[in-house]
């Protein structure tokens, strides 16, 4: 018996070689690449914790009700706007059926894009005391969900998806979730470049009495969110407009000659794509006011190809954009899509938008299934085709 463990050992001592060898050879092959030329998996709102089961119950008629009277005085083209991005009318207790873990944990999985929502607040004390939690406490309700309050009575970015109803977060503050990139950054220094999609949340719901007010994003309140970006991940982790632009006379021009960074010298460092407002509906911002290429900015904005400081397009719907996305890679842009919209694949267990992502070659596919195990009971997750990191973009990557 002895011989056979002896035998087995070496048997998987001879694998290792050819494992690491392996390993080796795609991660040569990735660091010839540009960092358009790869595709990732990453998360949507990835620093969120669930929505109380209770107020989920007590929210969604209130919702469904809004939303109706919203779609009565919206533009035909507003309309079909909106059902781009949410195509499939799901409840929202069912668009929210999801769990993430903290970042670290989905770094460690492999994913290399997340999203951060965040909200402007210069003094502090805006967001500790949720309107939804004080209502049902006032009719009696306890044993609410404990949320994460560190840092709220402070000045400074918070993190939540809906203030005042999905507030439940791994990071009460922005602060807080960038240390934690960057600790976890610091161990992995040669990790492919890590996209993180912000959005600047600038407008409330008004669910509940008292809700807070969400305060708009001024150019003042964004020139504090770069500020807040670099002194927490240091400026040399950070890959910019700037970076991408150099001696090009537009950012668009740089994007166009494919003038984005190798693999290999974005190793360790990330790439901020921002939408600015209007949950990705609206392109203007201040963001870029007196900036038409986004000079000294810190973060690639959402933008229209024709646009000088074009770079990021966000075309979460590929099963509809999926030729406009690949001639938007082919051409050099970034694009973010999505292999489900709102829990609506796992529900029915449907990989058809997952697969059209993945095809279109956008570099960042999100999702909000990246293991199994789902609230549907369905065998329905989403894995980076090849496993890894990341892998050669199969649109505009070389052959």
């Amino acid at each position: 018996m002895k011989r056979y463990f002896i035998a087995g050992f070496a048997a998987l001592a001879l694998l290792h070689p050819v494992k690491n060898f392996a390993q080796g050879a795609k991660k040569k092959s990735l660091d010839q690449l540009h960092i358009n030329e790869i595709q990732v998996l990453g998360t949507h709102n990835s620093y969120a914790r669930p929505v109380d089961s209770t107020l989920l119950a007590f929210t969604d008629p209130i919702i469904e009700k809004m939303m109706q009277g919203y779609m009565q005085h919206m533009s035909a083209e507003k309309i079909a706007a909106f059902k781009e991005f949410h195509p499939n009318g799901m409840k929202m207790s069912e668009g929210l059926k999801y769990n993430h873990p903290p970042f670290d944990v989905q770094l460690d999985a492999g994913l290399r894009s997340l999203e951060i929502d965040v909200y402007y607040d210069p003094t502090g004390n805006r967001f500790n005391d949720p309107a939804a939690y004080r209502m049902l406490q006032e009719k009696g309700i306890t044993g609410l969900a404990p949320f994460e309050k560190k840092g709220l009575d402070q000045p400074g970015f918070k993190v939540m998806h809906i203030a005042d109803f999905d507030f439940r977060t791994h990071y009460a503050t922005l602060k807080g979730a960038l240390t934690a990139l960057k600790d976890w950054s610091d161990k992995h220094p040669q990790h492919i470049p890590i996209f993180i999609q912000v959005e600047a949340k600038d407008a409330g719901i008004p669910l509940f009495p008292h809700s807070a007010a969400v305060l708009p994003f001024t150019e003042t309140a964004f020139n504090e969110l770069d500020q807040e970006v670099v002194s927490v991940l240091g400026r040399e982790k950070l890959i910019t407009p700037d970076d991408v632009r150099g001696k090009y006379p537009t950012l668009k021009d740089a994007v166009r000659a494919n003038n984005w960074p190798k693999v290999a010298d974005a190793r360790g460092k990330f790439i901020f794509l921002l939408l600015p407002s209007a949950a990705g509906m609206s392109k203007t911002s201040p963001y870029n006011t007196d900036r038409p290429n986004l000079e000294g900015r810190m973060m690639f904005m959402q933008s229209s190809p024709e646009d000088s400081c074009g770079a990021f397009i966000l075309l979460d719907n590929a099963i509809v954009r999926k030729q406009e996305i690949q001639d938007l890679v082919k051409k050099g842009y970034i694009v973010r899509s999505r292999s489900d919209i709102e829990t609506y694949e796992a529900k029915i267990n449907d990989h058809t938008r997952a697969t059209a992502a993945f095809e279109s070659g956008a570099q960042v596919i999100s999702t909000d299934f990246f293991r199994p195990g789902n609230g549907y009971g369905t065998s329905y997750y989403v894995t980076l085709p090849g496993g890894g990191e990341a892998r050669k973009n199969p649109v505009n990557g070389k052959k």
